[in-house]
Formats: C-alpha cells, sequence, structure tokens
C-alpha cells in the first residue's frame, strides 16, 4: 500500500489563508452595505426629480420638494414658507413650457448627513445659460430631502 506523505506547512501561511478566506466571505457583504444611495446621492436625485417637476409641468411634484419652512428669494424680496413659495412658483407653470430649467452640477452634504447645498446652471427656453441656482436641502425623514432654502444668482462670466 503507498503511504501518502503530507507536506509540513508554515503556521503562518494556514493564517494567511484564513485571512484571505475571511476578505472573500465578507466582500459580498460589504459590497451589500455600501449599495445604498449616499446622502450625496439622494440630493443629486431630489435636485433633478424637483427640476424635472418644473419641466413636466406637474406642481404637486414641485411642492412635494419644499419644506414646510422654506425661504426662497425671489428677485428682491423674499417668499417665506411653503404656500407663499407655492402660490409665487405657479406662475411658472401655467403656460406648456417651462420657461426656465436647472440641473444640479455640485452637491455637498455635512458630514452629519442633516444638510446639503445643491448648486448648478439653471438655462431659459432656448438652452441659454441664464444664472445658476443655489439650494439647501434637509433631510426631514430617511432619504427624505426639502429644499429649505433657495436662491439663484446670475450667470457666471
Amino acid at each position: 500500500m503507498a503511504t501518502i506523505r503530507l507536506r509540513s506547512r508554515s503556521p503562518l501561511s494556514g493564517i494567511a489563508r484564513c485571512f484571505a478566506l475571511a476578505a472573500w466571505l465578507a466582500a459580498p457583504w460589504q459590497a451589500a452595505v455600501a449599495a445604498p444611495d449616499t446622502a450625496r446621492q439622494q440630493v443629486f436625485a431630489a435636485e433633478r426629480a424637483f427640476a424635472r417637476s418644473m419641466a413636466e409641468r406637474d406642481m404637486p411634484a414641485f411642492a412635494s420638494h419644499v419644506s414646510e419652512e422654506a425661504i426662497f428669494f425671489d428677485g428682491a424680496g423674499v417668499l417665506r414658507g411653503k404656500p407663499a413659495v407655492i402660490a409665487a412658483w405657479s406662475r411658472f407653470f401655467k403656460d406648456k413650457a417651462a420657461p426656465f430649467s436647472w440641473e444640479p452640477d455640485r452637491v455637498e452634504v455635512l458630514p452629519s448627513g442633516t444638510l446639503a447645498l445643491s448648486t448648478g446652471l439653471v438655462r431659459g427656453p432656448d438652452g441659454k445659460v441664464v444664472g445658476r441656482f443655489n439650494s439647501v436641502w434637509r433631510r426631514e425623514a430617511p432619504g427624505v430631502w426639502r429644499v429649505v432654502f433657495d436662491k439663484g444668482s446670475p450667470a457666471e462670466a
């Protein structure tokens, strides 16, 4: 009968294999944990949905993105509270075509994940840049972001 000889291995190689196996087993779990959207991604998505509500002429969807405590700067004036914002912005929803559009190009979120700034270009109906928007978003519930401050500024040179 043949004898089988097992090579002796260093204990270090066994430990290395254990670490490799642990890393391999943990990889799918780590991917699953990282899968949910980050706060920054959530705010980008909320801002894009907010802009889409204007493009699609959907005032109820627009209103759903505005906080009850919202303050929007309207030219020289200030709109305080969601009812005032909705009343003033309803004029932009009267025509079939949107009078302007916007797209975020930057979002920054506080480390606490409770406040965020979104900013981007505002374009006229012809696609020409007419300004820049700046919106402050507050997380009002898990995954629910609403605008608390909004102010436009002139187009950059």
